[in-house]
């Protein structure tokens, strides 16, 4: 198993091997996942959320559930303010997929329907965050999250 260091803080991950097979503990949804290079780059965020700044984890959530015109679809990390409304979504990717229109396009409606604040694409390597005051009409890039 080799997945390259990313360009986040390093992440105490609990990585296991099983028939040829790696897992890795999301601390988060309490469960072995298997380590695939987008959950490579989802923990990460996760830890990063959690262990520099310094989120609760009970606000960080994986797989987040949200139906959008009748379709289930999942937002890979929503963080959540203490109502437990949609703050930030995350859209992490693999380490070599670019982070281009197309990326931003397919996540798009999960910023409109969660009406979040924020929204943070990332491969690991490369971070596009923007602040969605007005989804519709503008979004501004952040330097940092």
């Amino acid at each position: 198993m080799s997945y390259p260091a990313l360009n986040l803080p390093p992440a105490q991950l609990k990585l296991s091997k099983e028939n040829e097979q790696f897992f890795v503990w999301c601390i988060v949804r309490r469960k072995k996942l298997l380590l695939t290079p987008e959950e490579w780059v989802r923990q990460h965020v996760i830890h990063y959320l959690i262990h520099y700044k310094n989120t609760p984890i009970e606000r960080v959530n994986s797989e987040h559930l949200l139906k959008i015109n009748g379709q289930n679809r999942r937002c890979d990390v929503v963080v959540t303010d203490s109502f437990g409304n949609a703050k930030l979504i995350i859209e992490c990717k693999a380490p070599e997929i670019n982070l281009d229109e197309k990326v931003f396009l397919q996540t798009s409606n999960y910023i409109q329907k969660s009406k979040a604040s924020f929204f943070w694409m990332t491969n690991g390597m490369n971070h596009v965050i923007v602040e969605c005051s007005k989804p519709d009409v503008y979004l501004e890039e952040l330097p940092e999250l």
